[in-house]
């Protein structure tokens, strides 16, 4: 019998391949940008990261094919680390959907180590509105994943609050603003 992929699974796959890019104060930044409807680019991320996850264990299962679940998660959670509001057109991001995956890649690569998988990912996730195709199958797996949250999203259907609260909870725990224990979950 197939072993069932639980949220917790998935949330603990994120953020252990994760952890080096969520605990960090840059990647907090994307939760001050909303992405779509009402959910923050950081949000998006990470509902992202977990269907990338999703969709390669099938793959896997189907292919028997191992991918690079790290470099999988790494570029789904910094693909859209453009950092700054897309909304405002009038700030010179109205050809946003064109041009952002090069601003990602870029300040990706700026602040975190990137392996040439995950330079990939990020700035071929916006294919076919980007000319060049994806190079590795984690890319385009990212893609189709982050097209998916998108419609998700617009039309305010919740996918992964769940994920988002785990990864959010890890970050309190590690940041010290969640106690466990006598002092259960005390606020500093």
């Amino acid at each position: 019998m197939a072993e069932l992929v639980s949220e917790y699974k998935i949330a603990k796959e994120i953020y252990e391949h994760g952890k080096e890019i969520i605990l960090t104060d840059e990647a907090q930044e994307m939760k001050k940008f909303t992405q779509h409807g009402d959910t923050s680019v950081f949000e998006h991320a990470v509902s992202v990261a977990k269907y990338s996850l999703i969709y390669a264990i099938a793959f896997e299962k189907i292919f028997g094919k191992e991918l690079d679940k790290k470099s999988l998660v790494r570029g789904a959670l910094l693909h859209d680390y453009f950092l700054y509001d897309w909304h405002e057109k009038h700030k010179g991001h109205g050809l946003h959907g064109f041009t952002h995956p090069r601003t990602a890649a870029d300040n990706a690569d700026r602040d975190f180590d990137l392996n040439d998988r995950e330079k990939d990912i990020i700035s071929k996730h916006m294919f076919p509105l980007t000319p060049i195709p994806p190079k590795h199958i984690e890319s385009a797996i990212v893609c189709i994943a982050d097209k998916w949250c998108a419609i998700c999203e617009t039309f305010k259907i919740d996918i992964s609050s769940y994920i988002i609260y785990r990864i959010n909870f890890r970050f309190d725990l590690v940041r010290g603003n969640i106690r466990i224990g006598r002092e259960s979950h005390a606020l500093k």
